[in-house]
């Protein structure tokens, strides 16, 4: 099944984001096979990220609870809150980007 995963971060989270970024970058890398798809979002391109979203393979959505909890930026308290949602794509023969 997929997933649409958003995070929100903590306000003034971004020395915690610069400290982590690489760990966080490492662990994504890892785990490229459940997570298709992630990212910082932001209001305007050159904004500090707000959070991020993450398209996410999974069997069940307590899957996917259980995998972000060893993120990095998960683990340092960077995250405020976390969405997670079914998600159906509309044109299913497209690839992820």
């Amino acid at each position: 099944m997929l997933f649409v995963v958003r995070f929100t971060d903590k306000p003034d989270s971004q020395s915690l984001r610069e400290t982590y970024l690489q760990a966080h970058i490492a662990w994504l890398d890892e785990r490229r096979q459940t997570i298709l798809v992630a990212g910082s979002i932001r209001d305007e391109p050159t904004s500090s990220p707000l959070g991020a979203f993450w398209v996410v393979e999974a069997e069940s959505k307590s899957n996917v609870h259980e995998l972000y909890k060893s993120d990095p930026f998960w683990t340092c308290g960077m995250r405020e809150h976390v969405d997670v949602y079914h998600w159906s794509k509309a044109f299913d023969e497209e690839t992820l980007v």
